[in-house]
């Protein structure tokens, strides 16, 4: 049974992150960490709008109306939306959609209906962010070595199969983690936007009138000529903003400020010049047809180095964006919406590096499944944009929850903001509907699957919750008992893992009933999981006298933790309460599941929900329990 539960947000504040002097630096890891994925994304967007699938032909009007509509959109999507006012909803320093999820337990927490739909809202955000991690290091790598085809013809043969070595190369070594590249990652990505800025400059010095696509004339102008059919580019368009999830995402790592920073003076012009440049090499070269307008930038002796930095850089744009994964499954498993994992810490000074085997593996074999399938760039980009511009939808949904509700701001302002927020994501997403049956339906498969599964689960566990409160003794009843029945002690002391903080949990009762003896101890002991991302360890741990040798244990992890029975009986010996670890027993309970309850869910869900709970990591190991002092007992339950 998963022992812990989500209690609502209280009086706990975090530490502050971060201190003035070291701005700079966390400026430069920003840069390396957070904005590998978007700063990747020149690799293919401008060709994927003019000789992709949907691609339209490169005349004047095109060029000068797609380089406006890149240009505005990394203005209204990412500077405005995203850096100005999303990253203002952080959680105790936390972005992401859980994020934005926990902010709105305490406000609306109360409203059932309204608290489930938003559940199911960041679920499905949360799903197509898988989607994404699934495609952003196929599709990244996959450009990155198809710059080969630029320098010779008879590199094509070797593209797929170096894409697939490298990939597998990144994830086989996930297990060290990253502290060691990582601290190479800022530097390179400095060097990699100062490059794409150079050959953007160079470019545009020679069609200097490609600038001219700074008026967004030229974008109205576009969809005048090109009408209806002309919104088949947005579905290419947007790929210039994927990994703007990021910045909100991670931005507990570093903090607010460093990443509006490192936006507005190194990414955001960095971005604009080299789609620029390739705008103006297009101009300069109308009869130019099916090649990569990116790689065409380098001078010829140049090539191979670009190539080599370029597939560098899409390293770290995976390597962030798997981190990422890594980050949102433990968020999920702390918040109930996914089984327990094995997590581990591959950095003793800094949290957030972990490494979760099972998520690794799955995430591994996808990728190279979708660089097997898809063979090319072009044909894996018509999977990409969706789980895009959906998830960009539903933080727009959530954040207008969370000024309305958790901020109180007026009504009017929250709809103003929200409407325009929707405008550009609606635009988009439904420029994407048309990339479907092209390869979108993978991300929706991906989403539909992952979303199932964390329903599922939540539900799950919940109705086992219902089922363990129908069944425990209220602590008073028992103890009154206890006095009059006064069963043996024995010496020691014995802790009860328990999902709810009130009464006597089943196992102790099953345990009374069948060897009719108690320690001389007993810790009712539950690990709940706070709203806020990090909880400080003076706030760790609440204890509390029961009487007659037993004590109620309340110990608080974040959402960006992971529970540590040594450190917790550690806290409790500095607190007084001294603890043997040698002459301490642990229970926890183990159930059998049956589907043959009159739970209102569905057969099929029953069935995935007892799948998963036969396969989650054991209790013991993720509570990090001395696996030589435990003590399972079982019973049957029907759902």
């Amino acid at each position: 049974m998963d022992q812990t539960v989500v209690i609502p947000p209280s009086t706990i504040e975090t530490d502050p992150r971060h201190s003035g002097s070291a701005l700079p630096q966390l400026a430069l890891a920003a840069l390396g960490i957070i904005y590998g994925d978007i700063g990747t994304s020149p690799l293919y967007t401008i060709k994927e709008c003019f000789f992709g699938s949907h691609g339209v032909p490169a005349t004047p009007t095109n060029v000068l109306g797609i380089l406006s509509m890149v240009f505005w959109t990394l203005i209204g999507v990412v500077s405005i939306k995203y850096v100005l006012f999303v990253l203002k909803a952080d959680n105790n320093g936390e972005g992401g959609t859980f994020s934005l999820l926990a902010m709105l337990r305490g406000p609306l927490g109360g409203n059932r209906r309204r608290w489930s739909v938003l559940a199911i809202l960041a679920a499905a955000g949360a799903s197509l962010l898988y989607g994404d991690g699934v495609i952003t290091p196929a599709i990244s790598v996959l450009s990155a070595i198809e710059g080969l085809n630029m320098a010779t013809d008879a590199a094509a043969a070797f593209v797929v199969p170096l894409t697939c070595l490298i990939l597998s190369s990144l994830f086989f070594v996930q297990r060290y983690g990253t502290a060691a590249i990582g601290r190479i990652f800022g530097p390179v990505m400095l060097l990699w936007f100062g490059v794409m800025a150079l050959l953007g400059v160079l470019s545009i010095s020679r069609q200097p009138d490609v600038l001219a696509a700074l008026n967004p004339m030229h974008m109205i102008n576009y969809f005048v000529v090109n009408h209806l059919h002309g919104t088949v580019a947005l579905a290419s368009v947007v790929l210039c903003i994927t990994g703007c999830e990021a910045l909100y995402a991670d931005m507990g790592h570093f903090g607010r400020l460093p990443i509006r920073l490192t936006w507005y003076l190194v990414i955001l012009p960095g971005l604009i010049l080299n789609y620029f440049g390739q705008g103006a090499y297009l101009l300069h070269n109308p009869g130019a047809t099916d090649i990569n307008p990116f790689f065409a930038l380098a001078p010829e002796g140049l090539l191979y180095p670009l190539i080599g930095l370029a597939t560098f850089a899409t390293i770290i744009a995976s390597q962030s964006m798997i981190s990422g994964v890594y980050s949102l499954t433990q968020q999920a498993i702390q918040l109930g919406f996914i089984p327990r994992m094995r997590i581990i810490h591959t950095s003793k000074n800094v949290a957030g590096q972990i490494y979760i085997p099972t998520v690794n593996w799955m995430l591994m074999t996808a990728c190279l499944l979708l660089v097997l399938i898809f063979q090319e760039s072009s044909r894996l980009a018509a999977a990409y944009g969706f789980a895009v511009t959906a998830s960009m939808t539903i933080t727009s949904l959530m954040y207008y929850q969370v000024t309305r509700f958790k901020w109180n701001w007026p009504l009017w302002h929250c709809r103003l903001l929200v409407c325009l927020f929707l405008f550009f994501d609606g635009c988009y997403l439904a420029g994407n509907l048309l990339k479907i049956k092209d390869g979108g339906w993978i991300t929706i498969c991906i989403a539909t699957v992952l979303l199932s599964v964390m329903i599922t689960w939540r539900d799950g566990r919940a109705l086992l919750a219902q089922h363990y409160a129908d069944m425990r003794m209220p602590s008073e009843v028992f103890l009154s008992d206890l006095a009059v029945y006064s069963p043996q002690r024995t010496a020691g002391t014995a802790v009860f893992m328990t999902i709810n903080t009130e009464g006597i949990p089943h196992t102790l009762l099953h345990h009374l009933k069948h060897n009719e003896a108690l320690h001389e101890r007993v810790l009712l002991f539950s690990i709940l999981s706070a709203t806020q991302p990090v909880i400080p360890e003076e706030d760790r741990i609440k204890l509390v006298d029961l009487g007659q040798g037993f004590h109620r244990v309340r110990a608080c992890y974040g959402f960006m933790e992971s529970p540590d029975m040594l450190q917790l009986v550690d806290l409790l010996n500095r607190k007084g309460f001294m603890i043997d670890i040698y002459t301490t027993s642990f229970f926890l309970g183990r159930e059998t599941l049956l589907p043959t309850g009159t739970a209102p869910m569905a057969g099929w869900r029953k069935h995935l929900f007892i799948f998963m709970a036969r396969n989650a990591w054991n209790a013991t190991s993720f509570f990090k329990l001395p696996p030589d002092r435990v003590v399972e007992l079982g019973n049957q339950v029907e759902i």
